[in-house]
């Protein structure tokens, strides 16, 4: 008795490892949606072989017990199936592709939202300016390379064009020029506050530092001089530059 036990046993043993050697040829339809998956990659992992579905997205490819068949396709999931005697039983194969969810990637705003100004233009030109200066202070920057803006500086452009407004003022009065006043004397009083705090971006206590700071340049007396308003606002638009950057 347990010599036919030993028998059917060592049988049994033999016929597994000849399936396990033995090459069979699979065939399967590849789907995603109920709809045919054209120009799939069908990759006998094993056996490194790679074959593509047609047209119907059906396949045939050659394997073996215990050989993995990896299904590849763009915008798709990957997916794995170990063959198994189980698998081979089955017949052909179902394999079904899910979609691939793709992660969204952080979205920077670079622009500057459009604010329309009320009748309080100043305060509302005061947000913009504000808003500008925190998106500096947010971007990136290389400290390695000089971008020609000062951070948590005045608006250069909206200088610009206060200048170019002035230049294209039409003036109709007769200008009287009266005695010739010290640099800080005239800026303190030919010149609006808030030139300094809303323009260049000083703090009240920086005002004087700042005037003593373009006095010391001997171009000032020369400013002074022409007793010029946009001489003075153009000289000081310069200096605030290398002010900011001491």
């Amino acid at each position: 008795m347990k010599t036919k036990l030993l028998a059917s046993f060592f049988i049994l043993f033999l016929h597994h490892i000849g399936l396990a050697q033995v090459s069979n040829r699979i065939q399967g339809q590849v789907l995603f949606d109920k709809t045919a998956a054209t120009k799939v990659e069908v990759i006998n992992s094993t056996s490194k072989t790679v074959i593509l579905t047609d047209t119907d997205g059906k396949f045939a490819i050659n394997i073996e017990i215990n050989d993995v068949l990896v299904f590849v396709a763009k915008n798709h999931k990957i997916k794995e199936i170990k063959i198994s005697v189980a698998v081979l039983n089955q017949g052909a194969l179902k394999v079904t592709l899910s979609s691939k969810v793709e992660e969204l990637k952080e979205v920077v705003v670079q622009s500057m939202p459009s604010i329309k100004l009320g009748k309080d233009a100043k305060w509302e030109q005061a947000k913009l300016d504000q808003y500008a200066l925190e998106k500096n202070a947010k971007s990136l920057k290389n400290p390695g390379i000089y971008t020609g803006t000062i951070e948590n500086g005045m608006n250069l452009m909206r200088i610009g064009g206060m200048i170019a407004k002035l230049f294209q003022k039409k003036n109709t009065d007769t200008e009287v020029k009266g005695p010739v006043l010290p640099f800080v004397e005239a800026a303190k009083t030919q010149i609006e506050p808030e030139f300094y705090t809303d323009t260049l971006q000083l703090q009240p206590e920086e005002i004087g530092k700042f005037l003593d700071f373009c006095n010391k340049d001997p171009k000032s007396k020369i400013i002074a001089e022409q007793q010029n308003v946009l001489s003075l606002q153009e000289f000081m638009s310069l200096k605030i530059l290398h002010f900011k950057s001491k």
